[in-house]
């Protein structure tokens, strides 16, 4: 099997990558395991190929037809779409953000419509789609209203793969992907960065800056859960996912003050007093859109999972990255 990852030189593309590496195989359609004989990682830095002969490694424009055409062929039969522009450098960027987020996503699927061999497509989303009046709980249906350029890409992208799905384009399923946290390394422009940032640089033993409010709820997946919702997300069955393809992933609601005493609980007062409280109205306007609750049954029905507490999360970004407490 033939499997390309957009987005390979990051965060997630990385840890994915290694994850399939490891596996070896992934189901086919029909559910059966097949060998993952190459790996492309494709990204507009050089990736790392960890020394392995299955992996081939593109450097390239994703928003460019030619960089698609040399990565996908008519024996790619898995894509991961990790590739985006994030939330904070989107609303910065308009430009930038509807060319990656939302005309990279568009050509890929018609790359692949062209191809004519209907690969399976994960497309990775974000709470963003949602905002403005929410439910307490927001539905796997809730109406979409994205409060940030960010969130509009994502949304447009997602009812793009539904209706390439429908046409028989593609086998899309759209992954509405918690805040991921904790990541280890720095910040980005990311507007949720500091759901990460708060929690890895007191540990580090370094000051870290909280732009929102206590009170702000986030919904939250670890990278470790993160990589195996994907690979389940890519190989459940279709005919499970009928004609709507998009699943609000498993994570935890948490509030930022809960955040912090699940820091507390798991590294001591000394940690959590590195947090630094310094209002930003720009970053608590764009992640005070985004819901804090969401239903997420029919993504467990289908065998999807998350964590169980914010302390679980936090102890396993201190085993996978052999943090030493300070």
């Amino acid at each position: 099997m033939k499997v390309l990852i957009t987005g390979g030189a990051g965060f997630l593309g990385q840890r994915l990558a290694r994850e399939l590496l490891s596996r070896g195989s992934l189901k086919d359609a029909q559910g059966a395991p097949q060998a993952i004989t190459e790996l492309i990682l494709l990204d507009v830095v050089q990736a790392n190929d960890f020394g392995d002969s299955r992996v081939r490694t593109e450097v390239g424009d994703i928003a460019e037809r030619s960089v698609l055409e040399r990565a996908i062929d008519s024996n790619t039969a898995a894509i991961f779409h990790l590739a985006a522009v994030v939330s904070g450098q989107a609303e910065a960027d308009f430009d930038l953000g509807m060319r990656i987020n939302l005309d990279a996503s568009r050509l890929l699927l018609d790359v692949c419509r062209q191809r004519g061999h209907r690969p399976r497509v994960v497309f990775t989303s974000s709470v963003a789609v949602y905002g403005g009046d929410l439910p307490d709980i927001v539905q796997n249906d809730t109406a979409l209203n994205p409060q940030s350029s960010y969130g509009a890409q994502k949304a447009i992208a997602e009812l793009l793969l539904n209706d390439y799905s429908r046409r028989g384009f593609v086998d899309g399923r759209v992954l509405r992907l918690p805040t991921i946290s904790v990541r280890p390394g720095k910040p980005n422009a990311a507007a949720s960065s500091f759901a990460s940032g708060i929690i890895r640089e007191p540990l580090n033993g370094e000051e870290a800056v909280c732009p929102v409010n206590g009170s702000t709820r986030l919904w939250l997946l670890s990278p470790r859960k993160a990589i195996e919702c994907l690979i389940a997300g890519l190989e459940l069955d279709a005919a499970a996912l009928g004609n709507q393809r998009v699943l609000n992933l498993p994570g935890i609601s948490v509030s930022v003050d809960e955040m912090v005493a699940a820091l507390r609980e798991v590294a001591g007062d000394e940690v959590a007093k590195r947090i630094v409280w310094q209002p930003d109205v720009r970053i608590e306007k764009i992640v005070g859109s985004w819901p804090g609750r969401w239903d997420t049954s029919r993504a467990e029905q289908l065998g999807l999972r998350g964590e169980h507490t914010f302390a679980d999360v936090i102890r396993a970004y201190i085993a996978d990255e052999g943090v030493q407490l300070r």
